[in-house]
């Protein structure tokens, strides 16, 4: 696919510890909503929730996708996330090496 002709993102979600984040990225990664899916080790966050001050264990998750697919990955995690309001952050990838983000175009593309 050509590179002018797709954008690429980094997709930032958090997972409470006690979910399967190893389904949840194979799941993602099966459906062709992203290339790859980064789980980092478990973090504390803090937070405010419903006007009070929280603190949880939960894990980073990075995935990699195309522009267009954030609707549908927006959309599915919606579906497999646990929290009312999971965090979903979008970020440009402004530059990369051209074979990993056709890679990420081809592993998104259809079938």
């Amino acid at each position: 696919m050509p590179r002018d002709t797709v954008e690429y993102v980094l997709v930032l979600t958090t997972l409470p510890l006690n979910l399967d984040a190893s389904a949840l990225a194979r799941t993602l990664v099966e459906e062709r909503l992203v290339a790859c899916v980064n789980v980092l080790p478990p973090m504390q966050s803090t937070y405010r929730w419903k006007e009070e001050v929280e603190q949880e264990s939960e894990r980073q998750v990075i995935m990699k996708t195309t522009r267009e697919r954030i609707s549908a990955l927006q959309t599915r995690l919606g579906e497999l996330h646990p929290y009312d309001v999971p965090e979903f952050i979008v970020v440009p990838i402004l530059q990369g090496s051209e074979a990993y983000l056709s890679w990420i175009a081809e592993s998104t593309g259809p079938g």
